[in-house]
């Protein structure tokens, strides 16, 4: 396919090579400025829609880059923030000179802010607070102007400290009032009759609410203190790239392994989360199928004291270390040995346990299916929480070919019709994506590509095989995005699917490539710089529309809890605008006889469904409860608004009461799996539980039992996979 001029350069821009495609060089001591220099370098040159950074742009970044480092206002004073403006539009010079006075400012006074912060809480928290004054806390605190002096910042404090202790407090007292028989209803452990329930005065209570409020608040200061000044700094950058739009990012090195994490779904490692509390690494969950979970010596609340690699002779202490250093520590490649000195939860005792690390997956981010049967037809669903692919090897394990395999999986228990279930997933490899497609439709064009300004590239399926041919439904929400409005769209573009969702999916329509910044410099002096995300181009559907801000507008509408929240691409700061462009070439699908009649018998379903009026309501009194901002600090006035709170609340117990009498099972092959890991057993049984009331997908399999195939035209199809 013929290729414009602007996409060579792109594509030369982010190449291996692209140190000698440009004669700029990126060798300043400082890594900082180093990294300013070269972000804003590929911006200005490999953006989609790069704007002008000028005094307008500085303004913009200033405003953002405030509200990242004190977004509730709990830390700067309004004089400091004068001293900061008088920088507001001298930002875009600060960029261009590589000059980092703005940042060092106010990095400076921040940690300076933060210490200050931490002095005032403790001694707040040493004082009881009185709940049965009358005072208001309002908590839209980036609409509220930063405090003129200490006496109005340590108010703030009180306020917000007094609401954590007020909760905490209601929450023990109500505990401490309920009968035995409330107890038992609620499923708690029944206390031995000779063991009276311990009744502490109100006084008590507090003091026991606010120390749990101590403990709390000295955790985020302990995570605030294991910042580093790069941490900042990567908050800085992030507002410069912010500004172009909302899907442009820098990625810091520890970031970066957690976005490769995220698309591939997998790591090198031991297999084990690990949290930091009170200086101890603590083991918080130990994944099924890795390293740690197949040794079956490390448990969940474990603490892991010292690292030694295989190699060393001498064990690291990684107590009081920072998390993500001890991380560093305890992570590696594949096949290497790693020995963990850890004291049990069970007895405390210390030993030593040697894991060899391996690939661990992340089983939730990967494709599942599941069978269930509906008026003597057998249906099949597929869950796609992402379009994932490992980063280094596409074949070694991605989306297109897992859902491949339990499509086929299902065809072979006798499958009629087919759920993809796209709600939720946010997207990921436009690859995987295509591949997809192309198992629906015999060939043909599946989203279209261009740089701006340019012809588009029109990304086909080639393949002039078949895997499903049959009924086919897409599930999709407000936080569909991406990838899955290309399915979508393609889909119903096609009318070879019916999507069943909110209003319109998310609507981001923009294309990122992700640059490896270790690759522009000849010399590298620095260390690991991190990865720069950027927007290069826009996608369009076959129609030639665009799903930027718009999203794919669902063929069935149905209410969800999200349907009043501003969360789509629409509602962020900077997204590209939408357009349109010349249709692609296709021929829509022509295996169905009722398309738009199955489509409106859903209309009238749905539209007759009590239990999506109530899902309704609830969604309405979601947003009104996210609206009302304002915060009584009086016990009996709170305790009030959450007594009305839980009685409204009562008429939607019917939604998680709501069962469609369906039974969903996991396929054999899952099944077998089930004798030796009942972790995944358990997952797949809270799954096929949480399937059986949902009424999205009980009304997918209405559709799918609707939609007739047309014999004839299957009868003439050719080369259909199986």
């Amino acid at each position: 396919m013929k290729r414009n001029l602007k996409l060579i350069a792109v594509v030369l821009l982010f190449s291996v090579a692209s140190c000698s495609f440009t004669t700029k060089s990126f060798d300043d001591p400082d890594k900082d400025k180093t990294l300013l220099d070269l972000i804003s370098y590929l911006l200005e040159r490999g953006h989609y829609d790069a704007k002008d950074i000028n005094d307008e742009f500085s303004a913009a970044v200033f405003d953002d880059y405030i509200d990242a480092l004190d977004p509730y206002r709990r830390f700067f004073y309004k004089k400091d923030i004068e001293e900061f403006e008088k920088y507001k539009d001298k930002i875009d010079d600060a960029i261009r000179d590589k000059d980092l006075t703005f940042f060092d400012l106010t990095y400076s006074r921040l940690m300076e802010r933060t210490k200050e912060a931490n002095e005032i809480q403790a001694d707040l928290l040493e004082k009881p607070f009185d709940f049965t004054e009358d005072e208001i806390l309002d908590t839209d605190y980036e609409k509220q102007p930063f405090a003129k002096n200490k006496k109005e910042l340590k108010n703030r404090w009180r306020q917000q400290l007094k609401l954590n202790a007020l909760s905490s407090y209601f929450d023990k007292k109500e505990e401490q009032e309920k009968t035995p028989e409330e107890g038992e209803e609620e499923g708690e452990e029944e206390v031995a009759a000779d063991e009276p329930k311990e009744i502490l005065s109100d006084k008590e209570l507090e003091e026991k609410a606010r120390n749990e409020v101590k403990d709390n608040t000295k955790e985020f200061f302990e995570f605030t203190d294991e910042l580093e000044r790069q941490d900042y700094f990567a908050m800085f950058l992030n507002a410069v790239v912010e500004e172009f739009d909302p899907h442009t990012y820098y990625f810091a090195p520890v970031a970066k392994d957690r976005f490769d994490t995220q698309m591939s779904g997998q790591f090198q490692g031991i297999g084990a989360r690990l949290q930091k509390k009170n200086g101890e690494i603590k083991i918080t969950d130990v994944i099924s199928g890795g390293p740690a979970w197949r040794g079956d010596e490390l448990r969940e609340g474990d603490v892991i004291m010292k690292v030694r690699q295989e190699d060393e002779k001498d064990a690291i202490s990684i107590v009081g270390m920072r998390l993500q250093d001890a991380i560093e520590y305890i992570k590696g490649p594949k096949g290497t040995k790693v020995i963990l000195t850890v004291k049990t939860k069970l007895d405390g005792s210390t030993q030593n346990i040697t894991i060899e690390r391996d690939i661990v997956e992340l089983e939730e981010t990967y494709a599942k299916s599941a069978e269930v049967e509906k008026d003597g037809k057998k249906y099949g669903i597929v869950n796609l929480p992402k379009f994932y692919f490992t980063m280094d090897d596409y074949k070694e394990k991605n989306a297109a070919s897992d859902v491949k395999k339990e499509i086929e999986r299902l065809k072979e228990e006798g499958m009629e019709g087919l759920v993809i279930d796209l709600r939720n997933n946010g997207g990921g490899s436009l690859k995987t994506v295509v591949d997809i497609a192309g198992l629906f439709i015999k060939d043909g064009p599946i989203v279209q590509v261009a740089s701006s300004g340019d012809e588009p590239e029109v990304l086909e399926d080639a393949d002039s095989s078949i895997l499903w041919d049959g009924p086919l439904v897409i599930l999709v929400n407000e936080i569909s995005a991406s990838a899955s409005e290309i399915l979508a769209a393609a889909m119903q573009d096609y009318k070879r699917a019916i999507i069943i969702g909110g209003k319109q999916t998310y609507g981001k329509g923009t294309v990122q490539n992700v640059a490896d910044l270790n690759q522009y410099l000849r010399k590298n002096p620095y260390g690991d710089l991190g990865a720069l995300k950027l927007t290069t181009q826009k996608f369009y559907r076959v129609n030639g529309g665009s799903t930027q801000l718009e999203g794919v507008k669902s063929d069935v509408v149905v209410p969800d809890r999200f349907k009043y929240i501003d969360i789509g691409e629409r509602d962020q700061e900077n997204p590209l605008p939408w357009d349109k462009i010349k249709a692609a070439s296709y021929d829509v699908w022509d295996g169905y006889v009722d398309f738009d009649e199955t489509i409106e018998n859903s209309v009238q379903r749905m539209s007759k469904s009590e239990h999506l009026q109530l899902v309704d309501d609830y969604a309405k009194w979601i947003k009104d409860r996210r609206d009302d901002q304002q915060w009584s600090l009086n016990y009996s006035k709170y305790k009030e608004r959450l007594a009305q709170s839980e009685e409204f609340a009562k008429k939607f117990d019917a939604i998680d009461d709501y069962d469609t009498k369906l039974s969903y099972k996991s396929l054999p092959y899952e099944q077998k799996l089930f004798e030796s890991d009942t972790i995944l057993k358990e997952k797949r049984d809270r799954w096929h539980k949480n399937l059986a009331k949902d009424a999205y997908v009980e009304e997918a399999l209405n559709v799918l039992k609707d939609l007739k195939i047309n014999n004839i035209r299957k009868d003439k199809l050719a080369a259909i996979k199986d």
